[in-house]
């Protein structure tokens, strides 16, 4: 029977939440925790699992890929599964980065399955099989059987479909394949082109994917008379939390007085995001929104004034839409009081 080995961070694996994010690297034999799914899809056995906190991985990228590179010396393995990762962003990116490795050194079979907010969606669609996934633990089941019945595919030595037929984000490779019922270039164009003047839907045979151009800002003439703005997605907000922000998914954001203050007390602040302990937040709120040294830069003249307002709001599981939205309707107030510069921090 043919052997994988499956990733998971230390939440699916029953370790613990944020509290043990920073666990090293270890491997356990067997399927464990959403591993067992795959038990009555797969075609194989879920050999070995690895085991890695998402803050250590997203800390020291290089050292963790090395450090399971050793945890599978010596083990034969035919592939080698990620997540699903649904829309957690350290997750996802962590399942990008080991299958990518696996894939490179040991040149076998690798799959992952992310939401398509996750931001490990674009950074590796293009080197490994991302399936497309749900955005949370309950499209598990769903989002196992792609996975599944692309692999029994490669194990059975089967041909596998393009991309979207199979489920999964297209890599931008282009095959040349023969049609069963043969149809003329000349044909097909001018049958695409009639779709199109009746604007019914067709597909073009040559999809060019467009992304987004974020131009880069002018740079800043005069620092010293700038006035300089803070806005973070790490979710530091007054302890009522007013504008009853989410802690996850968030689709509303606050604006948080802080002329009258010199930073922002323990107490009076804190952070209510859920990706990540919010210990050292919450004792001292200026690690994510550092008002206490901008202040003090402020008086010492390195730049022209603090604006009067911070803005907040949550990143983790925010999708991109949203916070275009939300990042819109913040950059209408930083107008209204001529902002030359936002300071941006996350967690």
């Amino acid at each position: 029977m043919k052997k994988v080995v499956h990733y998971i961070n230390q939440f699916f694996a029953g370790i613990g939440g944020e509290e043990l994010a920073d666990i090293k690297p270890e491997i356990r034999k067997g399927a464990v925790g959403p591993g067992t799914a795959f038990k009555d899809k797969l075609d194989a056995e879920i050999a070995y699992t690895i085991v890695c906190g998402d803050n250590y991985f997203g800390s020291n990228t290089e050292e963790a890929i090395e450090e399971i590179f050793n945890l599978l010396n010596g083990i034969e393995f035919d592939a080698f599964i990620a997540g699903p990762a649904f829309q957690a962003g350290r997750y996802g990116i962590a399942c990008g980065n080991i299958a990518k490795a696996v894939k490179e050194k040991f040149d076998i079979p690798v799959v992952t399955s992310m939401h398509v907010e996750n931001p490990g969606v674009e950074m590796f669609k293009e080197d490994i099989v991302i399936f497309k996934g749900g955005n949370s633990a309950a499209s598990m089941r769903n989002d196992i059987k792609p996975m599944s019945e692309y692999l029994n595919k490669i194990f059975k030595g089967e041909e596998t479909n393009p991309a979207e037929e199979e489920g999964y984000f297209s890599r931008g490779i282009r095959k040349q394949v023969w049609l069963k019922e043969p149809v003329t270039a000349a044909k097909r164009g001018v049958d695409m082109l009639i779709k199109k003047l009746n604007n019914q839907p067709y597909q073009t045979e040559l999809v060019i994917e467009s992304r987004e151009e974020i131009p880069m800002a002018t740079p800043i003439k005069d620092l010293k008379t700038a006035n300089i703005a803070i806005v973070t997605s790490g979710g530091i907000v007054p302890v009522d939390n007013p504008d009853r922000i989410q802690s996850a998914s968030a689709t509303r954001w606050g604006a948080y007085d802080i002329s009258n203050v010199d930073r922002l007390d323990s107490g009076v602040f804190k952070t209510i995001h859920a990706g990540y302990d919010p210990e050292a937040a919450d004792n001292d709120p200026n690690r994510v929104v550092p008002i206490d040294v901008l202040k003090e830069m402020n008086k010492n003249g390195i730049f022209g004034k603090l604006h009067s307002y911070f803005y907040s709001t949550v990143g983790t599981g925010t999708t991109q839409a949203e916070a275009a939205r939300m990042a819109k309707e913040i950059i209408i107030k930083l107008q209204e009081d001529s902002v030359d510069g936002v300071i941006m921090t996350s967690t």
